[in-house]
């Protein structure tokens, strides 16, 4: 069997290599700026996280998963049910904490401070799935471990659900064109990149909305769900109000980002001093 980081690797060259070849050969909308000028910063970051998450989280999730089966931690491990079952729910349960944990992301304005740098891209392409800042990916990788535990998820549905959610961030973030009509279809199972979005648009209650990764249930259960930008998907400004300039995708425009300026209106919790 190959090694777990393996198939992890495996999966991300080949979804990201394939959806930036979609976008090439059927984009969605026209670059602001060139791959040149925004993929060495989105790429390094990506890399930046990955040595972080080693050096700093040298178990890895399925790692935790392991030791959890072996000692029976958590809820699914004392439960009288089929192992398939239990797969399939920790996958559904684990999607549900991300969609929460993004939503408190825009919540807390300390929180929101972090998670901005993904807002704060100026394109919307693959390499946007994965620009995270290094604190939100170590408090995230936190949470799930602590939600493992608590729920005891299987191995298996661990691997499953980090390559699921690898693949579908690519997807959903790509500067792909898929047909209106399928689109219509396929957003009741998974979150389309016209779907996703949405939730980079400039215009704040369109940034707080559509906040699922990969099933789109929770934004339409929990009323954050919105089904088009209002300029439309080639009229909407991608990014936020705060940093603009070209000078911020840099790296270190970027890794500096949650000490510069204001928490800002993007809070969900925000409100004016008027």
């Amino acid at each position: 069997m190959l090694p777990k980081g393996a198939i992890r690797l495996g999966a991300f060259i080949a979804i990201f290599a394939a959806m930036a070849l979609w976008e090439a050969w059927a984009p969605r909308r026209v670059r602001s700026y060139s791959r040149l000028r925004r993929w060495p910063s989105n790429l390094a970051i990506i890399a930046l996280n990955t040595a972080l998450l080693r050096i700093l989280l040298p178990a890895t999730a399925v790692s935790l998963a392991l030791v959890g089966e072996r000692l029976s931690w958590g809820l699914l491990n004392n439960l009288a049910i089929s192992a398939w079952m239990k797969i399939v729910a920790a996958v559904v349960l684990l999607d549900a904490t991300i969609y929460l944990q993004h939503v408190m992301f825009h919540a807390v304005p300390a929180l929101w401070r972090v998670h901005r740098m993904h807002h704060a891209d100026l394109d919307f392409d693959v390499t946007t799935g994965a620009r995270f800042h290094p604190i939100e990916i170590l408090l995230s990788m936190l949470i799930k471990f602590g939600v493992m535990v608590a729920l005891g998820t299987p191995a298996i549905s661990v691997l499953i659900f980090e390559v699921l959610l690898n693949a579908t961030s690519m997807f959903n973030h790509g500067n792909v064109r898929i047909p209106v009509r399928l689109d219509r279809y396929l957003r009741w199972l998974l979150v389309t990149p016209d779907m996703h979005r949405v939730h980079h648009s400039i215009v704040v209650g369109e940034t707080n909305s559509n906040f699922g990764f990969n099933l789109p249930w929770w934004d339409r259960l929990l009323g954050t769900y919105r089904d088009q930008p209002a300029a439309g998907h080639d009229g909407m400004i991608i990014g936020i109000e705060q940093f603009r300039e070209a000078r911020e995708l840099w790296l270190d425009r970027m890794l500096l980002q949650p000490l510069r300026g204001p928490a800002g209106a993007y809070a969900i919790t925000w409100r004016s001093a008027a």
